[in-house]
């Protein structure tokens, strides 16, 4: 994992200075016990099937990940030159956990793992321009009847 103190001074400061811009209305939502919700997971890593397009630099679009895919079956094309890959090739419930969400819904801790999950790439843009796209996949995510999702930053 990259620290912030081990990055050069400006890639630092360039981190440091993003603003997060602040929601206009309240965004979370409330609903049913966990036990009884379809999750969908939405990761910024830059993942998607090996035969699927690869990302590129500042990319707006995203990767559908079908909910039965086998996480062995997934390739990374995450652009970022500090982006550190290393944790992906050990384990990738590092950046999109699927295998604990199934673990969660065979306790019965979730309700169910959703049909469909989705991957962006996660540098290069500013929140107003990915916009159109989140829209797209909250309609996406509403007719697959999630009800919660798992956000995976990365």
């Amino acid at each position: 994992m990259a620290r912030l103190a081990d990055l050069p001074d400006v890639e630092r400061e360039h981190l440091l200075g993003k603003a997060c811009e602040p929601f206009a209305t309240r965004p979370w939502a409330e609903g049913p016990p966990l036990r009884e919700r379809r999750v969908a997971l939405v990761t910024t890593a830059g993942l998607h099937r090996a035969g699927d397009r690869a990302f590129q630099v500042v990319d707006l679009s995203y990767r559908v990940i079908p909910g039965d895919i086998e996480a062995d079956a997934l390739t990374m094309t995450h652009s970022s030159v500090h982006f550190d890959r290393t944790g992906f090739r050990e384990d990738v419930n590092l950046v999109f956990p699927i295998e604990r969400l199934r673990e969660l819904e065979d306790e019965g801790v979730i309700g169910s793992v959703a049909d469909y999950h989705y991957s962006l790439m996660g540098a290069g843009w500013l929140p107003h321009q990915i916009e159109p796209t989140v829209r797209e996949l909250a309609r996406l995510l509403r007719e697959d009847r999630v009800d919660a999702v798992c956000l995976v930053p990365v």
